[in-house]
This record gives structure tokens, sequence and C-alpha cells, in this order.
């Protein structure tokens, strides 16, 4: 793995890392958007779940390459999920958001 591979994974599950943890601690500047796109409540745990699962999985990629590799899809997946639900919502200022968290996710895939 490249260090600039290292780097992006690395910058990948941090941020989603801090994501789940936010949407698991009840963040406001996360759980009131949730509240109003529609995502129900009884939802937000497993959501926060899967994305520390991802972090996760990213970082056992360091040593186990094709774990690393399926997280990434998962959270690629995820985020583009969560874009959808944004714009299902018609919270169209919003979208960059999970754009953002997406990104390095799609970069650290292009790189493994």
């Amino acid at each position: 793995m490249s260090t600039t591979a290292a780097v992006v994974t690395a910058l990948a599950a941090f941020m989603a890392g801090f994501s789940g943890a936010s949407v698991l601690l009840r963040a406001k500047f996360v759980v009131e958007p949730l509240a109003a796109y529609g995502v129900p409540r009884s939802m937000w745990n497993l959501l926060g779940v899967l994305k520390l699962a991802g972090a996760a999985g990213l970082v056992v990629g360091f040593f186990v390459p094709v774990i690393g590799t399926v997280a990434a899809i998962g959270l690629v997946l995820y985020f583009a999920g969560a874009a959808a639900t944004v714009v299902r919502a018609r919270a169209y200022g919003h979208v960059p958001f999970p754009l953002v968290y997406m990104a390095p996710a799609v970069a650290a895939l292009a790189l493994a």
C-alpha cells in the first residue's frame, strides 16, 4: 500500500468513525437533519454502527486488504444512500455533506 493510499484510507476511517460516533452520541448537528429528512429514530443506532463498522473495516484493511476494500465499498454505498435521502427530502443545500464524507472512501477504494 502506498503512502498516499494509507493516508487517504486513514482519513476515510477517521471521517466515517467521527460521523458514526456523532450519530450514536446524538450530536445535535447530526440528529436534527436526520429528523428533518424523515429518517426514523429507530434507525439511528444502526446507521451509527454501520459507519463505525466501515471505519473499523478500513483500519483492518491495512492488514487484510480485502476487508478494507469491502469496507470502502460499503461506505461508498452508505453515503450514496445518504445523499439520496437528502435529495428525497428536497434539502438540496445539504447534498454536499454526505458527498464530503463519501469522497475519501471513494479515493481509498480507487487506490486499493
